[in-house]
């Protein structure tokens, strides 16, 4: 549902391939004339399409994947349990706390599963960082530190569009990491301070463009976050997410996207950074299948989803009014 999301094209091109699944896709409305978008986005992946979410839904899918703008999430989680479908719902869950909780009510009502896509969670070193610390390697985690960082999103007009995005690079980035500390020590968060700005790209984004957040969780533990779009638009690559895990009994530092391939444009000099390794979203949709087929709830499930979103809307409180604020 949607080709909003940049991931959307991502999820085609694996299960365009995956076994014993049939894929169609929907994405209707107008779109910005220079995004490709719809029936011609369809035809370039080579993937069924429709015109409408009715017709869509009509043909009774088992799992749904929304990748529509972070604002519609609830209308489109709405329509897709009314035809009982499991869902993978693009992070973050929500823009406002409203519609978060009518999205777990709408889930619960109709007894159908909801997986937020967060794929780094499932990324093979992330997986070792759990392993040594439930063997206790670390110790307590006491503390992490965090940086998701990125140019500005530009295939996507919506991702700077506060309306449909919730905001800027808070929105974006924080849930990332946020779902990491989840996954790592299920501590609920306390409460948050951050600050932000719009000085970074102020001529085309219309929300924050750099911020830093400070969590506290019930375990005693906090995470410092950098949340920015501050790589340059002639950055050789996206960008990138690193953490840094301090424990009583050690530390550890990941930098989730660091397999790349350096070298230079011979035309131009300029320098070229090619990822390689596993794809995140790859595990991310293979637990989300085998849960629509087993009928098990998998993680990062709506409760999942809730507790980002609450980070992300206290971050935003707080960077508008220069105080701390609680999360309940």
């Amino acid at each position: 549902m949607s080709f909003a999301h940049t991931h959307a094209k991502t999820y085609i091109q694996i299960l365009k391939n995956y076994p014993d699944v049939e894929l169609l896709t929907s994405d209707p409305g107008a779109h910005p004339a220079k995004e490709l978008r719809g029936r011609a986005a369809a035809e370039e992946l080579g993937v069924s399409y429709v015109e409408t979410y009715a017709e869509l839904l009509a043909w009774r899918p088992h799992g749904v994947i929304i990748a529509s703008e972070n604002a519609r999430h609830r209308q489109d989680v709405e329509v897709a349990v009314a035809a009982g479908a499991d869902i993978l719902c693009e992070k973050p869950l929500a823009t406002t706390l409203e519609d978060g909780l009518a999205i777990r009510d709408a889930v619960e009502l109709a007894g159908v599963r909801l997986m937020v896509a967060f794929p780094v969670r499932f990324a093979t070193n992330f997986g070792k960082l759990k392993t040594d610390h439930q063997a206790g390697l670390l110790g307590t985690v006491v503390a992490v530190r965090g940086s998701n960082n990125g140019k500005l999103p530009t295939e996507r007009a919506w991702f700077t569009d506060p309306q449909l995005a919730g905001g800027g690079a808070l929105v974006d980035h924080i849930v990332h990491i946020a779902d990491l500390i989840e996954g790592l020590t299920g501590a609920t968060p306390t409460s948050v301070t951050a600050i932000a700005n719009r000085k970074l790209h102020s001529e085309r984004a219309h929300a924050e463009t750099a911020a830093l957040v400070t969590i506290s969780y019930d375990d005693g533990s906090i995470a410092a976050v950098d949340c920015s779009w501050s790589h340059p638009n002639t950055a050789p690559t996206w960008g990138g997410l690193r953490v840094v895990v301090a424990g009583t009994e050690g530390a550890t530092e990941i930098d989730f996207f660091a397999p790349r391939a350096h070298g230079l444009q011979s035309a131009t000099g300029l320098p070229v950074e090619l990822p390689y390794g596993p794809n995140f979203n790859e595990p991310l949709l293979k637990t989300f299948i085998e849960s629509v087929r087993t009928g098990t709830s998998a993680q990062p499930d709506v409760e999942v989803g809730l507790k980002t979103l609450k980070i992300v809307l206290a971050a935003q409180e707080s960077a508008d009014t220069g105080r701390t604020v609680a999360i309940h």
